[in-house]
């Protein structure tokens, strides 16, 4: 199922270190950053601007601030006619503004017919993997913009790309809407169990084998139910939003904030739940013996155990050579070390992830606690060439199962 491209939805992007006069305004006593030519040329133009803008903060762990501003575009010796045009871009102060340091990391992108982006996060960090590999452009060790102009001959947006755009807040379209209706008009306005809603994907994508290829099956069935659910969830919240948020008293405020977390935490949980449900799926397949959320030691669930708990309790302290453990979270962010508490009798872990781009430092981290990272062949291209090296992908993780149950 096709997405797009990036260029539909932005029209160029440029990406630099942030320099001490750039992210302190307090050293130059204003709140500018310059441009390129080629970014006026592309997307910023010749002429003063006032742009709708959205700055957006990415931590380290991709903890996000997101403000809806305003970007002033304008030739800051447009009254001295001696010196040739600087075209700058004023900012105004704001919690990302404020968050940001020298050699942080700046994308500055024009979205189709919307507003800039002003996406900032620290060097090394995850999020400016991730986002360097969406948009195809990296900053060099100068503190100008590198310039990426957007064609119509970019690759589709694939699985990866679409979950770095839901990160940095961009709703993606969703083609073949009325197949999908189709597929979900069962359900009218109300979510089904997510067991249920996994299962229909799987039925629909009749194509789809885990038998003959486990790494796309597993991405294949989560993008078809992902692409289901936001179908329904736009049904449902249209349907809401129709109704109103009024009670006696007026104005339901209070109706309205709840409503809205309900859905932002819908989202969260629900694709974690689908992996599992998904996964589980391709082991059986794969006629892999496991059992989920079994009790280890102190109440520990790891989400997938090999072979089996009565294998587990039966062995020793220090381990049996027929066990493995596998968690499974969609992103990982800081709690991947959450793993490493699970089923102390197997020494090596293993973690299952759909995030792109996790950063070097954090997979070294993670191989260093004796934490093999497992990552669908589908995600792995937004890696390091040295991660991809590294990484294991679900048929990888599958063949090592298989051996030490044999």
């Amino acid at each position: 199922m096709k997405r797009g491209q990036i260029s539909d939805y932005f029209e160029g992007v440029g990406v630099k270190r942030l320099s001490a006069v750039d992210a302190r305004p307090d050293s130059s006593n204003q709140h500018e950053i310059g441009t390129t030519k080629k970014m006026r040329d592309d997307f910023l133009g010749y002429k003063k601007t006032k742009f709708p803008a959205v700055y957006i903060w990415l931590g380290q762990d991709q903890d996000g601030i997101s403000v809806e501003e305003w970007a002033t575009y304008y030739d800051c010796r447009e009254q001295d006619e001696s010196r040739g045009p600087e075209w700058r871009l004023y900012y105004p102060s704001s919690p990302v503004t404020e968050a940001m340091s020298e050699g942080d990391t700046l994308f500055l992108a024009k979205q189709v017919d919307g507003p800039l982006w002003f996406i900032v996060m620290p060097q090394g960090s995850t999020s400016e993997q991730q986002v360097a590999w969406l948009f195809g452009v990296r900053p060099d060790r100068g503190t100008s913009f590198v310039y990426r102009e957007l064609t119509d001959n970019e690759p589709a947006l694939d699985f990866a790309a679409r979950f770095i755009l839901d990160e940095i807040g961009i709703e993606f379209e969703e083609p073949e809407a009325d197949k999908l209706d189709s597929i979900i008009d069962r359900f009218g306005t109300n979510f089904p169990k997510t067991a249920e809603f996994s299962d229909l994907a799987r039925l629909t994508l009749p194509e789809i084998s885990a038998e003959d290829d486990p790494d796309a099956a597993l991405i294949a069935w989560l993008d078809h139910e992902e692409a289901l659910f936001r179908r329904l969830e736009r049904r449902v919240v249209s349907s809401r939003i129709e109704a109103g948020f009024m009670n006696a008293e007026g104005t339901d405020v209070d109706g309205f904030i709840s409503f809205s977390l309900s859905v932002q935490n819908r989202r969260k949980s629900r694709m974690g739940h689908s992996l599992e449900n998904h996964l589980a799926a391709v082991l059986r397949a794969q006629k892999i013996r496991h059992v989920q959320g079994a009790v280890t030691e102190h109440n520990h669930k790891p989400d997938f155990l090999f072979p089996d708990l009565a294998t587990y309790q039966a062995a020793p302290p220090e381990g049996d050579a027929r066990l493995t453990m596998l968690g499974a979270k969609s992103t990982c962010k800081d709690r991947w070390r959450q793993v490493l508490a699970e089923a102390e009798k197997i020494s090596r872990k293993h973690l299952l992830t759909l995030e792109p781009g996790i950063s070097e430092p954090q997979t070294h981290q993670m191989e260093a606690s004796s934490l093999q990272l497992v990552v669908p062949l589908p995600v792995q291209d937004s890696y390091t060439a040295a991660q991809q090296g590294w990484l294991w992908s679900v048929t990888d993780f599958i063949s090592q199962v298989r051996a030490r149950q044999v």
